[in-house]
């Protein structure tokens, strides 16, 4: 009975040294093992002392007398709590800005400072502080990009010692104070009625002077059209002179043969039989009747040639001259406008010279 018992201890004894040496056993592989993320890498410590750097991957360590350090190897952005300066000509102004960081070396980052980014963030916050109390109100409003350049070349030589890069470094919003955002809407609505006040002076200079250039042009084509009028007017009674001369030629003819007929009548009441007749007459009376009956008049079967006036005739009625005015138009019409209304005060003249002719030629 005693035998049984103390194999039953023995038994319970075996199976719970057998189960602390699985557990024992199964944290020391867990303690053993380090799984390391792709975009990690971990500073690995034995008794406190520095060993290495933990690749991605899995990597083994001394159990229980190893400790790891977890940095993240990908660009990370950290907030710059907003800071209250003072530019250079004594504008109080808020301002924050976003760092853009990354680690690049990760023993420095674990060696080199206890938080790299808190060494960072407080770095970032005086350097900012500094480079906007180094600038003048309108630059800190107008030079974000000096800004940020002289922020991140600030912080590149520290942040290189500790294995940090500082890949950018944007401020987001730079406000002054309120008394100073007043005056600075003041004077921009000042400055924006000068320049309206500007604006409107020059839209009423430009419109005076193109109503000025309006008018001058308005005049030049006037005066054009003027000149125009006036060749026009002289030419059409040149034409006019033209048409009456020809009118009074067919007149005279007329005129002629009509004294021509009276006399033949007379002629015919006497007792004589023989008749003698001018050959002019009877050249008129074959053309008169050529236009009266569209048939031509002849005699023994030829025609009969109409009489032109002889030289003296035609200087009464002033053909010659007619032919010079048809000529004077027709070379006007090549000239230019300047010439064209000297040729026309000319061509004027000569039209009232030539009525001045036609009437002494009606009263002789």
């Amino acid at each position: 009975m005693s035998y049984l018992f103390q194999l039953q201890i023995t038994t319970s004894i075996f199976a719970i040294v057998s189960l602390v040496v699985l557990v024992l056993a199964v944290v020391t592989v867990w303690q053993m093992v380090r799984i390391v993320d792709a975009y990690d890498k971990q500073a690995l410590t034995v008794f406190g002392e520095y060993r290495k750097l933990l690749e991605p991957g899995i990597n083994f360590v001394p159990p229980f007398v190893s400790r790891t350090y977890t940095f993240d190897m990908r660009t990370q952005t950290m907030d710059v709590p907003r800071q209250e300066a003072i530019t250079r000509d004594n504008s109080p102004v808020t301002a924050d800005a976003v760092v853009y960081l990354r680690v690049m070396d990760a023993k420095k980052a674990f060696l080199e400072v206890e938080d790299y980014k808190t060494a960072v963030s407080n770095l970032a916050q005086t350097t900012l502080r500094a480079v906007i109390g180094d600038m003048e109100l309108d630059d800190t409003l107008n030079k974000r990009q000096e800004i940020n350049a002289r922020i991140r070349k600030e912080l590149d030589e520290p942040t290189d010692e500790w294995g940090i890069r500082v890949e950018s470094v944007e401020v987001r919003e730079v406000n002054p104070s309120q008394e100073v955002q007043q005056a600075m809407e003041q004077q921009t609505g000042a400055e924006r009625r000068r320049r309206a006040t500007i604006l409107e002076a020059q839209g009423e200079r430009r419109s005076a002077v193109e109503k000025a250039e309006g008018d001058k042009q308005s005049n030049i084509i006037r005066a054009q059209g003027e000149k125009q009028s006036q060749i026009l007017e002289a030419q059409g009674d040149a034409i006019s002179t033209v048409l009456r001369a020809k009118s009074a030629e067919s007149m005279g003819e007329r005129a002629i043969i009509e004294r021509g007929m009276e006399t033949l009548e007379e002629i015919g009441k006497g007792e004589s039989t023989t008749f003698v007749l001018p050959q002019e007459l009877t050249s008129l009376v074959g053309r008169y009747g050529k236009h009266l009956t569209g048939s031509e008049v002849a005699t023994d079967g030829q025609q009969l040639d109409s009489l032109e006036f002889d030289a003296e005739t035609r200087e009464l009625i002033g053909l010659d001259d007619i032919k010079e005015i048809l000529g004077e138009i027709d070379r006007s019409a090549e000239m230019d406008i300047e010439e064209l209304e000297q040729q026309a005060k000319a061509v004027k003249n000569g039209i009232q010279n030539s009525e001045g002719v036609h009437h002494a030629g009606d009263g002789a």
